[in-house]
Parts: structure tokens; C-alpha cells; sequence
């Protein structure tokens, strides 16, 4: 177990908060406000209990440059609002400066400073020790609460963690808590559910549930692959052609290991990768060689409904199909409203199913829907995460 806000004293401290306000903007605007709400619990109990709270975080991808495109001056009028108070921005192209250490020099207790976005500076990504340091004389604790950046080394998630005690937020300690315990001491029976894309992202991910899971079920663009390795016609389907004896491998592994894989068994074809193409149920023997797959059919639906209706616990991690288009979002939303009917622990992986659950309004009846799509997939493999490695141990 991981250290927290809640195992030391911060009445009258320098408080470097890592949050994640990676969040999605459009002329200026903020249009998805989740992740800064993610991130409110600890800011609050940092400020109700007397901290001085200097927060920092990343937007997109300024390459090391400043860019007023990414700037964070949205983040800190957003969170003000949140929070009910004033939240100062210490805009600084160079993160760090005399004017920003006077800032927080300055600052009371119980007040809150946002840094500028932390990759204006190109040290940021490479983890170079001396922005580590000059972020690290901002502050006298060092507090992780970016989940989603938990899984990359850089100086504001783990580099400063050499120069001050580091303990986590809450949104940490809730990750670590669902995640862990749904891989390492789940109820069961264990279920997975993998989608997406490509076979290959996902192999050290499905390699380690093997090992620990009662049944893994495999959808999306991935199961087109996994057809392939079956001798199957896909059609125009999207094909990993790299992993096509890996599927045969995994699905030895499963045998091996005495679990259930559960591929679909019917599939809905398009013409086109078009929401008003031309489509085609059939069994997933019976794919045309002019059509491609873009979602699951409703007996797929059924065989993983009723499994998902058998678990103890169930991860998910990826999209049935092409759910952006309403067409092809069926079987997606059949499998996120079977785990909201379910009676599991329901984890969902971040990224596009997290997307999908909150597409389809069933983001409250989840267990734990995690805020990051890298971070909770590389935690899935069985890594050790370097912004959570270097948080002190109770």
C-alpha cells in the first residue's frame, strides 16, 4: 500500500499536486470537464486541512514549446468555479520563474496555484533532473494524482519524487484499489473483456489475464484477426497481420490454462466504413469477401451477456465495434448494459470504452471507471507504473 494525502501533515505546507487536466478543448473552451472533477477530492482536502496546494499538469502536445493552444489558463477558471473560490494562474512560458516562486512564496494557507502546462517545457518528457528540481523548489511534499499519466517517467509524475517525500491523491489510491483488486484478489468468476483495434497492443495484457482470469472474451476490430488465424474469410475486415499466428498462440495459452475464450459467433458487416453503408448479419463463417466487419451480433451479444451475468468481476477494455457510429454501436451498448444490469465488481479501462459508457448514460452504474486508457492497460499487464513507484510505502 501506497502512502496518501491522508498519512501525514499538511496544515501550512507546500503541497506540488500532479493532477491530470489532459482535457479535450474546442476555441478556447473546455467540453469535457470529467477528468478536472476527478481530481477535486484531494484538491479539497489538501485546501480544508490548511496545505497550500500548487498544482501542475500537461495539455496535449506543445512539443516542448510554448503554444497558447495548450495553455491551462481554461483549467484554472474552470476549476475556480468547482471549487468556489479563486484559483491563482501562474502563467509562465518557462513553467518555473523568479515571478512564479515569488507566487508561491507568497501564497496562504488553503489558497491554490495552478502551474502552466508542465511540457511548455521539453526537459518535461525526458525526465531531466534539473526541471525536476526547479519544480521541486516549489513545494515540500509532493502529491501523484494523475492517474492517467501515472505510466510515463517524466519530471512532474515521477522526477520530482527525488527531492521531497511523495505520496498519493485519492484518485490514485482509488485506481490502485479497483485495478488491484480486480486483477490480484478478484470475486469470482474472473471475466475480461478485450476490444479495440489491434491484437498486438493488447498481447502483454491478455498474456497476464490468462493467468489469473475465469473467461476472457474478445471483440472489436481485434476478433477479425483472431477469425483470420481460424482460416476464416474477413473480408475487408480491419486485420493485424502481424499477430495472426499470435491469436493461435493465445488461444493455445487459454486451453492451457483452462479458460473459457469467447470470440463472437455472428457479425455485422458494412460496405463501406459508413454509418449508411449497405449491412449484412451473418455468422462469422458467412462473411462476404466485399464486406467488412463493424460490430458484433445479437447472438454475440447473447453469449456475452450471459457471461458477463455469471461474474463475480469484470474488466473491460475496448469497444465491440465502430461505436461512434449509431449504426454499429448495438453491441457495445449491449455489453455496457449488461455489466450495468450485473450484480459484479465492473471495472472499465479508460479510453474508448469509458468513452462508451458515458456515450450511453450507464457511467453511474459502474464500480470504477478508470481515468486512464495507457495507465490502467500497461497496470493490466502486470507493470509497475513509475509515477506510482515512487510513492512512499505505508
Amino acid at each position: 500500500m501506497k502512502k496518501t494525502v491522508r498519512d501525514i501533515d499538511v496544515k501550512g505546507k507546500k503541497c506540488l499536486v500532479r493532477c491530470d487536466f489532459n482535457v479535450p478543448m474546442q476555441d478556447g473552451k473546455i467540453t469535457d470537464d470529467v477528468r478536472i472533477r476527478a481530481a477535486l477530492p484531494t484538491i479539497e482536502y489538501l485546501r480544508d486541512n490548511g496545505a497550500k496546494v500548487i498544482l501542475m499538469s500537461h495539455m496535449g502536445r506543445p512539443k516542448g514549446q510554448p503554444n497558447k493552444e495548450f495553455t491551462l489558463a481554461p483549467v484554472a477558471e474552470r476549476l475556480g468555479e468547482l471549487l468556489g473560490g479563486a484559483v491563482i494562474f501562474a502563467q509562465s512560458d518557462r513553467v518555473v520563474d523568479d515571478g512564479v516562486v515569488a507566487a508561491v512564496a507568497a501564497m496562504k494557507d488553503g489558497e491554490i496555484l495552478l502551474l502552466e502546462n508542465t511540457r511548455y517545457r521539453e526537459e518535461e518528457t525526458k525526465n531531466d533532473p534539473a526541471f525536476s528540481k526547479e519544480l521541486a523548489q516549489l513545494g515540500e511534499i509532493f502529491v501523484n494524482d494523475a492517474f492517467g499519466t501515472a505510466h510515463r517517467a517524466h519530471c512532474s509524475t515521477a522526477g520530482v519524487a527525488e527531492f521531497m517525500p511523495a505520496v498519493s491523491g485519492f484518485l490514485i489510491e482509488k485506481e490502485i484499489k479497483f485495478l488491484g483488486e480486480a486483477v490480484n484478489d478478484p470475486k469470482r468468476p474472473f471475466v475480461a473483456i478485450m476490444g479495440g483495434a489491434k491484437v498486438g497492443d493488447k498481447i502483454p495484457v491478455i498474456e497476464n489475464l490468462l493467468t489469473k482470469v475465469d473467461a476472457l472474451i474478445i471483440g472489436g476490430g481485434m476478433s477479425y484477426t483472431f477469425f483470420k488465424g481460424e482460416g476464416l474469410e474477413i473480408g475487408t475486415s480491419l486485420l493485424d497481420e502481424d499477430s495472426i499466428e499470435l491469436t493461435k498462440k493465445l488461444r493455445q495459452e487459454a486451453a492451457d490454462a483452462g479458460v473459457d475464450l469467447l470470440l463472437p459467433v455472428d457479425v455485422v458487416c458494412a460496405k463501406e466504413f459508413a454509418n449508411d453503408s449497405e449491412t449484412l448479419v451473418c455468422d462469422k463463417d458467412k462473411m462476404p469477401a466485399d464486406m467488412m466487419g463493424m460490430d458484433i451480433g445479437p447472438k454475440s451479444v447473447k453469449l456475452f451477456s450471459d457471461e458477463i451475468a455469471k461474474a463475480g468481476t469484470v474488466v473491460w477494455n475496448g469497444p465491440m465495434g465502430v461505436f461512434e457510429m449509431s449504426n454499429f454501436a448495438g453491441g457495445t451498448r449491449a455489453v455496457a448494459e449488461a455489466l450495468a444490469a450485473s450484480s459484479a465488481i465492473t471495472v472499465i479501462g479508460g479510453g474508448d470504452s469509458a468513452a462508451a459508457v458515458k456515450q450511453f448514460g450507464l457511467d453511474d452504474k459502474m464500480t470504477h471507471i478508470s481515468t486512464g486508457g495507457g495507465a490502467s492497460l500497461e497496470f493490466l499487464e502486470g507493470k509497475e507504473l513509475p509515477g506510482v513507484a515512487v510513492l512512499e510505502d505505508k
